[in-house]
C-alpha cells in the first residue's frame, strides 16, 4: 500500500533502494528529517492503543520537510523494545505504513531492536527518518517574506504529537480517568488523536499559490515556531479572536491552570501548520483547502518590526 514505481527491491535487505526520479526535476534537492513522537508513546502504551503512534511518528517527520516544499519520497522506523511483543509491535506498523500511505511516500525498511535490560517489560521507543526532494529553484525558505502577507491556519487534530509531558503532569495533578467522557469519546481516544499529515493538501497548494513560508506548529506552539520562518525586520502579528481553541485546550489550561502565554508556547492550540502567501491570495488558498479537506482560516499577517523575528499576539 506504500510502495512507489522508485522502490527498488523489497524489504528485508540491509538497505532500502529508491531510484530518484531525476527526469522530474531539473536541479532536484534532498530534504531530509527525522524525529519521534515524545512522550505520547506513554499514554499509548499505558491505554494499549498503538495504532495511531505510527501515524503520529510518520507525521512529525513528513511535515516538517512538506515545508520546504518538498515531496516526502520514503520513510524508515526505528522500533526498540526489552521484548518484541508482536501483536504490539504490528499495530505500531500498521500505524506507520498508515500514516506513509497519507502522505504519499514509500516505507522502504526499518529497523526493530531487541535491547532487554534497556526497555522495561510492555515499553519501546519509536524514531522515524524521511527523505524527500524538491526543485532547487522551488525551495519555500521564508526568504520572500514580506510585511503585508497574510498568515493562513490549517486545523490541527489535537495536541497532536507535542507538550504530553505537560498534558501527563495535568493528568496526574487532577488524577483524570483516560475512560472518561470526553467530546462524545474518551479522553484517552482524544489525546492519542493522531497527527495530522499536511502533505498532500499543501503540494496542491505551492502548486495554485504564491506560497512565501510554511511553520509547522510543534513543540514551541506559534510563538516558537512562526518566527523560525519569517525574515529579519519582521514579526507575524497574531489575531487571537479568529479561531477558538479546540475543547481539549480549553480543559487543559482549566485543570493544569496554565496561564495563556505559556499554553501558546507549549501546545498548537488548534493551529496545525500556518502558511504565508501574499493578502491578495488568501480567498484562494483558503478556498483550495478547504476543498481539500482541511479547516483554514486567515490567522494574521506579517509586520515591519525590531530583529529578532517574534510573534505578537494580539
Amino acid at each position: 500500500a506504500t510502495r512507489r514505481p522508485e522502490v527498488l527491491g523489497g524489504l528485508g535487505g540491509f538497505g532500502g533502494l529508491f531510484a530518484l526520479p531525476v527526469e522530474r526535476y531539473r536541479e532536484p534537492v534532498l530534504i531530509s528529517g527525522t524525529d519521534g513522537v515524545g512522550t505520547k508513546l506513554r499514554l499509548a502504551i499505558e491505554t494499549g492503543r498503538h495504532d495511531g503512534i505510527g501515524i503520529d511518528l510518520v507525521a512529525m517527520c513528513v511535515n516538517d520537510i512538506v515545508v520546504t516544499g518538498a515531496e516526502p519520497l520514503f520513510f524508515l522506523d526505528y522500533y526498540a523494545t526489552g521484548q518484541l511483543d508482536v501483536e504490539q509491535a504490528a499495530a505500531v506498523i500498521r500505524g506507520i505504513a498508515e500514516g506513509c500511505r497519507q502522505a504519499g511516500c514509500a516505507l522502504i525498511g526499518g529497523e526493530t531492536a531487541e535491547m532487554p535490560g534497556i526497555y522495561q517489560e510492555g515499553d519501546y521507543d519509536l524514531a522515524g527518518f524521511a527523505v524527500g526532494a524538491v526543485e532547487r529553484a522551488q525551495i519555500i525558505d521564508g526568504s520572500r517574506v514580506q510585511p503585508g502577507d497574510a498568515l493562513v491556519a490549517l486545523a490541527s487534530s489535537g495536541p497532536h504529537s507535542n507538550g504530553y509531558s505537560l498534558i501527563r503532569h495535568i493528568l496526574r495533578l487532577r488524577q483524570a480517568d483516560l475512560d472518561q467522557p470526553f467530546q462524545g469519546r474518551t479522553l484517552g481516544e482524544v489525546l492519542l488523536e493522531p497527527t495530522r499529515i499536511y502533505v498532500r493538501p499543501l503540494l496542491r497548494l505551492v502548486e495554485s499559490v504564491e506560497v512565501r513560508a510554511i511553520a509547522h506548529i510543534t513543540g514551541g506552539g506559534l510563538t516558537e515556531n512562526l518566527p523560525r520562518v519569517l525574515p529579519s525586520g519582521t514579526a507575524a502579528s497574531i489575531r487571537q479572536q479568529s479561531w477558538r481553541w479546540p475543547e481539549v485546550f480549553e480543559w487543559l489550561q482549566s485543570e493544569g491552570n496554565v496561564e495563556t502565554s505559556e499554553m501558546l508556547r507549549t501546545f498548537n492550540c488548534g493551529v496545525g501548520m500556518v502558511v504565508v502567501v501574499p493578502s491578495e491570495q488568501v480567498p484562494q488558498a483558503i478556498a483550495l483547502l478547504e476543498s481539500l479537506g482541511e479547516k483554514a482560516w486567515e490567522i494574521g499577517s506579517v509586520i515591519p518590526a525590531e530583529d529578532p523575528p517574534h510573534v505578537r499576539y494580539d
